[in-house]
C-alpha cells in the first residue's frame, strides 16, 4: 500500500452550511451582509459589534451590593475586584463575568444541561441525548443539598450578580451572537442564571478529563483480528525506571498512606468474549461521544505540567510554583483572569486571591492568594467504567437473575422542530449510554458462558455520584497553609487532580485527592466488564483521602507533576494503569536536576523558560534508525536536515518539519492497515511508546503492510517508504527546497468559536474566529501544542495559561492565557494575550493593591442600588 497522508476529509462549508437549522442559514446571511457592512464601515454595524463591550469606568449600580466593589482593570482589562464582603465579591465577580462572556456561559450551560437543541436545532439533538442520559444537570442539582451554606450562599451571590446583568441589558448589549442568532429567527432571551448552572459545568471539566473511557474501547476494537499479546503492544506499561513518578515510595497501611511503607495488591480481572456484535455498540458509542461538542471537551489526549521548587533551589530564597494546564484550543479560552480581594482582612472578609477563573463559577480556581499559592495537573485515575449488559425487554441480566430496569423519560425541546421525548434506562451500574447511539445489538447466537438478550453499554462514573466538589474551590481561595489547603483538597471529588502546593512560609508539597472508586478484584478497568457477573462491580466505597499520596517538604527539594504515574507499581489500592508515560515529567525533572547538579537557583524568567522546552522526545529514539536508510538525491534532501537537529520544535524549524511528517507517514503505513478507522494513532505519548518498543523488533508482524500479496515489509522498508513519503509531502505542501520548510507552517494554532465559529458559514466563522498563529512544540513536549496524526498538523490543545508564582514576592509572578479576558470578538482583549503566549511571553501579574493600582488602566464602581 502506497500511502500519500492528507487531512481528513470533511464536509465543504456549504454542505456545512446546507446542514444547519433553517434560522441559522437565515442567520448565515444576515452575518454576511454586518460583515459586509463592517468592511465598508458602516457606522451601524460597528455599533451593533460594540454594543456588547463592557462599560469599564465610571459607576454602574448593582443591586443586592451592601458597600461599592471596585473594578480596577489593567492594560489587559484583567480584573481586580475589591469590597467589604466575600458575597459582595462573589456578586460582582458574576456581574463581571456576564459582562465579559455571558454568551460562552450561556452556551456552556446549554450544553451540560442537554439543552443545545433550543439554541442550535437539531444539529445538536444527538448530543443532548447523552448529557440528558448521563443526567449532568439532575447530579448538579443535587449537589447543591450537600455543599457547604457559605458555598451556597457564593453560589446564590454570584447568581445574582449575573442576573443583575441580564436584567439590565437587552440581548444585543449581551452579546453580538445574539444579534447574529436572533437575526435568523431564534427570538432569544437568556434566561435567569441559578448555582446550579455553576455547578453543572464542574460535570464538563470532569468529562473533559474523564480517563480512559475511551481507551476502553479501543482495546476491544483493537482485538478483531490481533491477540492479546499484539494489543498489549499497543498499550505499553509505564516504564517506572525511566520516569519517576510523582511520588517515589510509599503505601497505604491501614487505610492511611505511608511513605516508608510498601503493600502490593492483586487483580483477577473478569471479561466476556469480545464478539463482533459487542464491538458494534461498542464502537457506535465511540462515534457518538466523539460527536459531543467540543467545547465539553476532548477527553483523550489531554496533560498538564505543573512543579515548584523550594527555597534552597530558588534565587529568592521562597518557593516557586509553575503550572500550564493543557485542553482543547477554543475562542474564547477557557480561563479568566481575575482578583478577589476585601480592602481589610478579616475573619468577617477573608478572601484575597488572584489565578485563573472560569466563567460562570464563583472563585479562582487556580491560583495564589496572600499566604499559599497552587497549581492543577490531571491526576488520571480510572474513574469510570462501562459495562456490557444484558437487556431483555425492560430487563437486565445480574448475578444469575433477571431485574428491572430503572426509566425515567426527558423531553429535549428542539429550535425549528418538534420536540423529542427520550428513555433513559439505567441499571445498578449507572445509565445505558449506547441508547443514544442505535437500537440495542441483537447478538444472535451467544458465546458460551454468556447470558441471552441484547448487548448494551451501561456507564459507571464517579462524577454521576453527587460530591460537594464546588465546596473545595472557595475553600481552597482560603486556605492559609498546608493543613488547611489538605482540608479544601480533600473536597475535590470530581475530576481527580495532581495539586501542587507552596506557601510563603517556604513549605512546598504534593496532594493526590479525588474520588477514586475501589473495585472488586474482578475489574481491572481496562476493557468494558461483564455486568451480569458481580465480581466486576465497584465495592461503593471510594479510596480514602488519608490514603491517597502525598508528600510535604521532599528530600528533592522539589515536585514535577505532568500526569506520570502518581508512585510506583506497588501501591495499593488500585489507581489506573493508563498513565500518561511521563515524557514530560521527566524532561521537566532531568532539566531541574540539571541546574541542581550545576549549582545554579531557578529565577521566574526560569522557570517560565521550561515551560517552553520544546525537545521532541522520540527525535533521538527515532531519527538514528531513520538516517540509517540509504536514501539519494531528492529523497535525501530532508534525511539531510535530520543530521543536524537538535531535536528541538521551534516554528521555524525544517527538520522538525520532516520529522513529524515522517511520523505522520509511518504511523499510517505501520497502523492503518492492521486498526479500524476508529483507532487509528493520533500520535501522541502512548504511540511514542509503541513505535520505541518496535523499533526494537524490525520484523515485528506491525511493520508489515497487510495489503500487499506476497510481501512482507519489515521495520527499514516502512521507514524508507515514510522518508520518501514525507519528502513528497513537503514538497507539495511548502516548497521543493528543503531549506524552507518550517514546522509552524503545518503546525498552526487557529481558535474557534465552539458554535458559531464552526457553521460552515465564511462570514459567520470570519466575524468570531481568528486563526494562523504558528508555533513550535509538538504532543507530549513540556511545551505541549499537541497535534492529532489521525487528522492534520493543526494544534488541538494546549497550554491554556500559564503562570510562575514567587511565593518570595507575590508581585513578581507572571502570567499569561491563550487568548484574552474577552469573549466579545472585536474587543481589544479578545485576543490581545495570543500573540504574547505564541511568542513563550508572559504579563507581570500584580497582586498587592499598590501593584495593582499601579498597573490600573480603567476603573468601575459597582454601587448598592436602593431597593423599593
Amino acid at each position: 500500500m502506497t500511502s500519500t497522508m492528507t487531512d481528513e476529509k470533511r464536509p465543504g462549508p456549504w454542505q456545512r452550511f446546507q446542514a444547519w437549522p433553517r434560522f441559522a442559514r437565515i442567520a448565515g446571511y444576515v452575518a454576511a451582509a454586518l460583515v459586509i457592512v463592517l468592511v465598508a464601515g458602516s457606522i451601524t454595524a460597528v455599533q451593533l459589534v460594540r454594543r456588547p463591550f463592557p462599560q469599564v469606568s465610571g459607576s454602574a449600580g448593582l443591586p443586592g451590593l451592601e458597600g461599592e466593589v471596585e473594578v480596577v482593570r489593567d492594560a489587559q482589562g484583567i480584573p481586580q475586584l475589591y469590597g467589604d464582603s466575600v458575597e459582595d465579591l462573589m456578586r460582582a465577580q458574576g456581574y463581571v463575568h456576564a459582562q465579559e462572556r455571558f454568551f460562552e456561559m450561556d452556551v456552556r450551560r446549554h450544553a451540560t444541561a442537554g439543552r443545545l437543541a433550543e439554541m442550535f436545532g437539531e444539529d445538536a439533538l444527538e448530543s443532548d441525548e447523552y448529557i440528558r442520559t448521563m443526567g449532568w444537570r439532575r447530579v448538579a442539582e443535587k449537589e447543591l443539598a450537600l455543599v457547604k451554606p457559605e458555598t451556597r450562599a457564593a453560589l446564590e451571590a454570584y447568581a445574582d450578580g449575573v442576573n443583575a446583568y441580564l436584567d439590565s441589558h437587552s440581548s444585543s448589549r449581551i452579546a453580538v451572537e445574539y444579534t447574529v442568532l436572533n437575526a435568523g429567527g431564534l427570538h432569544y432571551q437568556p434566561e435567569h442564571w441559578t448555582p446550579a448552572d455553576s455547578v453543572s459545568w464542574l460535570k464538563a471539566m470532569a468529562w473533559d478529563l474523564r480517563g480512559n473511557m475511551t481507551d476502553e474501547i479501543d482495546r476491544v476494537l483493537a482485538l478483531a483480528g490481533h491477540s492479546a499479546a499484539e494489543v498489549a503492544e499497543l498499550y505499553p506499561e509505564y516504564p517506572y525506571d525511566e520516569h519517576a513518578p510523582i511520588v517515589g515510595q510509599g503505601a497505604v497501611v491501614d487505610n492511611v498512606f505511608e511513605q516508608d511503607a510498601t503493600a502490593p495488591g492483586t487483580r483477577n480481572p473478569q471479561r466476556p468474549p469480545y464478539t463482533a456484535d459487542m464491538r458494534g455498540v461498542l464502537t457506535r458509542l465511540r462515534d457518538g461521544i466523539a460527536k459531543m461538542p467540543s467545547l465539553l471537551g476532548r477527553g483523550d489526549g489531554i496533560g498538564s505540567n505543573s512543579w515548584v521548587v523550594d527555597g534552597d533551589h530558588s534565587v529568592t530564597g521562597s518557593p516557586l510554583l509553575a503550572n500550564d494546564p493543557h485542553l482543547g484550543v477554543s475562542l474564547p479560552g477557557v480561563w479568566m483572569q481575575m482578583g478577589l480581594h476585601c480592602r481589610t482582612i478579616s475573619e468577617a472578609c477573608p478572601l484575597d486571591v488572584a489565578g485563573f477563573t472560569f466563567s460562570g463559577v464563583p472563585g479562582v480556581i487556580i491560583g495564589h492568594n496572600a499566604d499559599i499559592a497552587w497549581g492543577f495537573t490531571n491526576l488520571g485515575p480510572d474513574v469510570s467504567d462501562l459495562y456490557l449488559e444484558r437487556i431483555e425487554g425492560d430487563r437486565w441480566r445480574y448475578d444469575g437473575r433477571w431485574r428491572p430496569l430503572r426509566s425515567r423519560t426527558e423531553t429535549i425541546e428542539v429550535d425549528g422542530g418538534d420536540d423529542v421525548t427520550i428513555t433513559v434506562r439505567s441499571t445498578a451500574h449507572g445509565p445505558i449510554v449506547s441508547d443514544v447511539s442505535e437500537e440495542l445489538e441483537d447478538v444472535g447466537e451467544d458465546p458460551p458462558g454468556v447470558p441471552a438478550g441484547d448487548y448494551a453499554v451501561g456507564l459507571q462514573w464517579t462524577a454521576l455520584r453527587p460530591a460537594p466538589t464546588a465546596d473545595a474551590i472557595l475553600q481552597l481561595d482560603l486556605a492559609t497553609d498546608w493543613d488547611s489547603f489538605r482540608e479544601a483538597a480533600a473536597t475535590f471529588g470530581v475530576p481527580a487532580q495532581n495539586m501542587v502546593y507552596a506557601d510563603r512560609a517556604g513549605h512546598i508539597g504534593y496532594q493526590a485527592p479525588g474520588q477514586v472508586p475501589i473495585r472488586k478484584s474482578g475489574n481491572d478497568g481496562l476493557l468494558p466488564s461483564a455486568g451480569w457477573k458481580p465480581e466486576n462491580d465497584w465495592t461503593g466505597d471510594y479510596v480514602p483521602f488519608a490514603a491517597l499520596p502525598n508528600v510535604l517538604d521532599p528530600d528533592d527539594g522539589f515536585v514535577v507533576t505532568a500526569n506520570q504515574a502518581v508512585i510506583g507499581p506497588d501501591y495499593a489500592p488500585f489507581l489506573t494503569d493508563d498513565w500518561d508515560r511521563g515524557y514530560r515529567s521527566q524532561r521537566i525533572r532531568d532539566l531541574i536536576e540539571q541546574r541542581v547538579d550545576e549549582g545554579a537557583d531557578l529565577s521566574v524568567d526560569d522557570m517560565a523558560a521550561l515551560q517552553l522546552d520544546d525537545l521532541h522526545p522520540l527525535g533521538p529514539v527515532l531519527t538514528p534508525y531513520l538516517l540509517d536508510i540509504d536514501l539519494h538525491g531528492y529523497y535525501a534532501a530532508g534525511q539531510r536536515k535530520l543530521r543536524h537537529w537538535d531535536f528541538h520544535q521551534d516554528a521555524d524549524s525544517a527538520a522538525a518539519a520532516y520529522f513529524n511528517v515522517v511520523w505522520r507517514n509511518l504511523l499510517a503505513d505501520t497502523f492503518h492497515d492492521d486498526l479500524p478507522e476508529e483507532i487509528w494513532p493520533d500520535g501522541g505519548q502512548r504511540w511514542y511508546a509503541v513505535v520505541g518498543n518496535l523499533l526494537t523488533e524490525p520484523r515485528s508482524a506491525w511493520w508489515d503492510d497487510t495489503s500487499t500479496d506476497g510481501v512482507v515489509e519489515t521495520r527499514d522498508d516502512i521507514l524508507a517508504r515514510a522518508l520518501r513519503d514525507a519528502r513528497d509531502e513537503l514538497t507539495r505542501r511548502q516548497s521543493l527546497d528543503a531549506d524552507e520548510w518550517t514546522w509552524g507552517h503545518l503546525h498552526r494554532l487557529d481558535l474557534h468559536s465552539p458554535t458559531l465559529g464552526e457553521s460552515g458559514v465564511g462570514p459567520v466563522e470570519w466575524l468570531v474566529n481568528r486563526n494562523g498563529w504558528q508555533v513550535g512544540g509538538g504532543s507530549s513536549t513540556v511545551d505541549a501544542t499537541s497535534w492529532d496524526a489521525s487528522e492534520g498538523y493543526g494544534v488541538v490543545s494546549a497550554p491554556s495559561m500559564r503562570m510562575v508564582v514567587s511565593l518570595g514576592d507575590l508581585d513578581d509572578s507572571r502570567w499569561i492565557s491563550l487568548t484574552g479576558v474577552s469573549g466579545h470578538p472585536f474587543d481589544q482583549h479578545y485576543t490581545d494575550q495570543t500573540d504574547l503566549w505564541a511568542a513563550g511571553a508572559t504579563l507581570p501579574w500584580a497582586f498587592t493593591r499598590d501593584a495593582v493600582d499601579a498597573a490600573a488602566e480603567d476603573v468601575l464602581t459597582l454601587e448598592p442600588v436602593a431597593e423599593d
